[in-house]
Parts: C-alpha cells; structure tokens; sequence
C-alpha cells in the first residue's frame, strides 16, 4: 500500500479529502490521532459526520468502518462527547 486510497474503506474521493487537509501519504495519515483528524475534517470538510471517524479508525485497523461502528460505538461517542464533538 502507497496510497490513501489503498487502506480499507477508502478511495479516490477520501483520498481527495484528506489531500484537502494536507494529509498527503499513508504516514501522514498514521502519525496523526484519529480524532484530532476527524476533528479537523469536522472543521474543514462540510458534511462531515459520524462515519467518517469509524472510516479513519477503520482505515488504521484494517476494519470496515461498520466493523468500527458496531464494536466501538460507545468509546468513539464518549471520546467526541469530551472532544465537545459528539452529535447533538
């Protein structure tokens, strides 16, 4: 794998995103905490919701992102909650 594009549940559009965001490469992607991420797509993308943190964790884990949802759910909202992110 070399590309964005190339980690579980992602592709030519989440790859265009995080270009956005200036997250260019798979370490770049890896280095960075997933929720100080999603936070910056929150931030920076329109239409950012829930399935893009489960994706992000998804992605790192080598998970499909409903995988994430399922299993994770709970910690992930309690984590957003702190963040002041959650959804309302």
């Amino acid at each position: 794998m070399t590309r964005i594009r190339d980690l579980k549940g992602f592709g030519p559009k989440s790859e265009e995103v995080f270009t956005g965001i200036k997250i260019h490469t798979i370490e770049e992607f890896m280095a960075i905490d997933p929720f100080e991420l999603y936070a910056r797509l929150k931030k920076e993308v329109k239409g950012t919701g829930l399935n893009s943190i489960y994706a992000i964790i998804g992605a790192r884990d080598n998970l499909h992102w409903q995988e994430v949802s399922r299993t994770r759910k709970e910690e992930i909202l309690i984590r957003l909650d702190d963040m002041g992110l959650a959804p309302k």
